[in-house]
């Protein structure tokens, strides 16, 4: 965080005269969550269907174990797959963190996460939106637009430190995204979303 806390010393308190945003990096991070989510089940574990594909997809040694670590006990999993009960709405949503969470380790595991970011060295599109000045006033306010940029060779380190939930190494990664702005890429230090075309 030193990085974009420096780089925003050098183009003023943002949030000064009421701008609103967030850090690169924890955009970076919600994104990354989106391409996770979008890539997973669709239908909620509030339905029939999404209880039993998120049920038969733990359905291995590390998926109960990640039941268990979400305070699922093995007799409760077994009165659920043998039709005998029916989760309660808290014991769905602790079925679905651990879906969640066994999903991204399989993700980054399998390194599909690198791979589709990575898109054959193409790399991936990336929309950088700034902070939102709608509340600052405007002799205040600085002319900021949406950029967009192909972001190449970063997403093994950037996945490997979302991984490791390392939110400083995520930082450090976002403002070497932002140095192949221009001059004025410390104005992107902190944003209102990021979003990746993956």
């Amino acid at each position: 965080m030193a990085g974009s806390e420096d780089l925003w010393a050098r183009w003023g308190d943002w949030r000064k005269h009421d701008a609103r945003g967030m850090k690169g990096g924890e955009a970076l991070i919600l994104e990354l969550n989106r391409i996770v989510h979008s890539s997973g089940i669709v239908s909620p574990v509030t339905s029939h269907r999404g209880l039993a594909a998120r049920l038969r997809y733990l359905d291995s040694p590390a998926g109960r174990e990640a039941l268990a670590e979400q305070g699922v006990t093995p007799r409760s999993l077994r009165s659920w797959t043998t039709g005998k009960a029916t989760p309660s709405p808290v014991s769905r949503e602790r079925i679905d963190a651990a879906y969640w969470e066994r999903r991204r380790e399989n993700l980054i595991r399998s390194g599909w996460l690198v791979r589709h970011l990575d898109n054959d060295g193409q790399g991936s599109r990336m929309e950088i939106y700034p902070v939102d000045q709608s509340h600052v006033d405007s002799k205040y306010s600085r002319p900021l637009s949406d950029r967009s940029i192909t972001v190449r060779y970063i997403w093994p380190d950037l996945v490997d430190a979302w991984a490791a939930k390392n939110e400083a190494m995520v930082d450090e990664i976002w403002d070497d995204v932002i140095t192949d702005l221009d001059s004025d890429y410390a104005a992107y230090a902190y944003v209102s979303s990021v979003g990746i075309g993956a």
